[in-house]
């Protein structure tokens, strides 16, 4: 782990690079990340267009997140072999492309195509945004250029809500998708600024690495997003197969889990006979650094479990608008945004264990605050002031967390650390919202069967009628349409709809009180974080020597 801060007082000597290069990257990171802040925007319009539960379209974010999680790693050797710059280029278009068959999708099966399409793309450019900018700066430019590409992900969460939102409430879903695929021959054409770089013919692809990485964060993924639809442990009748009637869901994630540690030794095995190995595991060989990977999944995977929650309130529980989306998550999307741009202005006072620490207390605080104070409305102040203090908490984690993981890496590792990176956030981004899915639609679940099994009003011949194996998020009007279509009077409506308000009103408050309590365990590896101040990236010869 490098404690060099030179960079700090060699600052005024250092020749200054033009910033237009740095455009180009973080107009690459923000059309990643752009298209993945839209989908919970276009939540509600999806629904309609294609006649599916939010669960449905909750498959499009996690099969991004999956394929980007799974691939990661190989687009890091990619752009290893034949240079950060070239591998860039591609995927930007092979990204534009996958926006042009989101944009047009006619069903909720190609629209997940479209946004498998956008994670394999973007499996190679997380881990060439790291190295671009290693290639294209050195020094306080370098830290500075670190926190911009925080602060574009942040920002496009922004636009997206913004932007999202005006169009999907006046328009549609689709013209913000549409938009990408502008931006991204905008990126392509402003790649040309980048400096050129070269690939090493002698960097390996570990195809067994490829295959067993990909399948336990596939594995792991899947299981977690279909734990309700498939059962959490005996099977139900949606699941596609059983195992002794155990759940195939859990058995995906221990077989992925397992597939896992196989990657690992396959990897120190290659490691150790002087082969190139699919992640060079020098980018975790201390406690320091695992400690930052476990924290950085910790917190990406709550925002990606707030981020869902929210949007699944308000459009599909309140019927409101996507622009009322936009509006309500504002607060969180700009202090996020600000707070990762200001943070490393603390870097020279606080030590990161100590940001660390009280990032996950400022999340835990703003999570049971929510819990306590949320009434069915999310532009009421006392929820505002909850969503900026995790807002703050989030965003000083995010870029502090990458900043450790970067400058703990010697250059030529830039590549591998950006894999990590992208394998760490995906991977938590998709179990975050999984787990977040299941957890809401489980507790609304049992939560609706014991009110309607308490209440005398909605008789068994009533239940008979309507379909209780599959409840799901819905608005009270859409209830009280489901209703009409059975021989419910008026008093049962009403008893309905009292438990359906209830219910998933009791819902969220546990929720956002149990992933408080993950925030508040997520300061046990926060407060493993080192001790020094943040520098640049360690040049190629300051570092020891490492196997890569």
């Amino acid at each position: 782990m490098s404690t060099d801060t030179a960079y700090i007082d060699h600052a005024h000597t250092e020749a200054r690079d033009s910033w237009v290069p740095m455009i180009a990257i973080a107009l690459g990171q923000m059309i990643m990340s752009f298209n993945v802040a839209s989908l919970p925007v276009a939540l509600g319009g999806m629904v309609k267009s294609f006649g599916v539960p939010p669960t449905t379209i909750a498959t499009g974010i996690v099969a991004y997140s999956m394929l980007v999680a799974g691939f990661v790693m190989l687009g890091a050797k990619l752009a290893q072999r034949y240079g950060a710059l070239q591998v860039f280029r591609a995927a930007v278009v092979v990204f534009g492309l996958a926006q042009l068959l989101m944009t047009f999708s006619p069903n909720a099966t190609l629209m997940i195509t479209a946004q498998a399409l956008c994670g394999a793309a973007a499996a190679v450019i997380v881990p060439s945004l790291v190295a671009l900018i290693a290639e294209n700066y050195k020094g306080r430019q370098q830290a500075t250029a670190v926190g911009a590409l925080g602060s574009a992900r942040a920002g496009a969460g922004v636009l997206a809500f913004v932007i999202g939102g005006i169009l999907g409430t006046y328009i549609g879903w689709r013209p913000a998708f549409g938009i990408l695929i502008a931006v991204s021959a905008l990126v392509f054409v402003l790649s040309f600024r980048l400096k050129p770089d070269t690939g090493r013919a002698d960097v390996q692809i570990d195809m067994v690495g490829v295959v067993l990485a990909a399948a336990a964060i596939i594995l792991i993924s899947f299981g977690f997003n279909n734990l309700n639809n498939w059962g959490v442990m005996l099977a139900t009748q949606n699941a596609p197969m059983s195992l002794f009637g155990l759940s195939p869901a859990p058995i995906f994630i221990v077989l992925g889990i397992v597939l896992g540690q196989a990657f690992l030794m396959w990897t120190h095995r290659r490691q150790a006979a002087g082969k190139t190995p699919l992640l060079a595991l020098a980018v975790i060989d201390s406690p320091e650094e695992r400690a930052a990977v476990y924290a950085l999944f910790a917190v990406v995977a709550l925002e990606a479990a707030l981020n869902f929650t929210v949007p699944l309130y308000i459009q599909i529980v309140q019927g409101r608008s996507p622009l009322a989306t936009a509006v309500a998550m504002m607060p969180f999307n700009l202090t996020v945004f600000f707070t990762a741009m200001l943070i490393v202005r603390f870097y020279d006072r606080l030590t990161p264990r100590q940001i660390g620490r009280y990032g996950f207390v400022l999340c835990t605080i703003a999570l049971v605050w929510l819990a306590y104070v949320v009434r069915n409305d999310w532009s009421a102040v006392p929820v505002l002031v909850g969503l900026v203090l995790f807002g703050i908490g989030q965003g000083s984690l995010v870029t502090l967390l990458f900043n450790v993981l970067v400058t703990a890496s010697p250059k030529d590792l830039a590549g591998d650390v950006g894999s990590l990176r992208g394998t760490t956030q995906n991977l938590a981004a998709a179990v975050g919202t999984a787990v977040a899915g299941a957890l809401l639609v489980g507790l609304l679940s049992g939560l609706v069967l014991g009110s309607v099994a308490a209440t005398p009003k909605l008789t068994p011949e009533l239940q008979a009628q309507v379909d209780l194996d599959n409840i799901n998020f819905i608005s009270n009007d859409r209830l009280e349409t489901i209703l009409s279509g059975t021989t419910a009077n008026h008093a049962q409506v009403a008893e309905a709809v009292r438990i359906n308000t209830e219910a998933r009103l009791r819902a969220l408050k546990i929720g956002l009180l149990i992933m408080a309590g993950l925030a508040l365990l997520s300061i046990i590896p926060a407060g493993r974080l080192p001790n020094y101040i943040p520098g640049e990236i360690p040049a190629d010869e300051a570092r020891p020597a490492r196997s890569t």
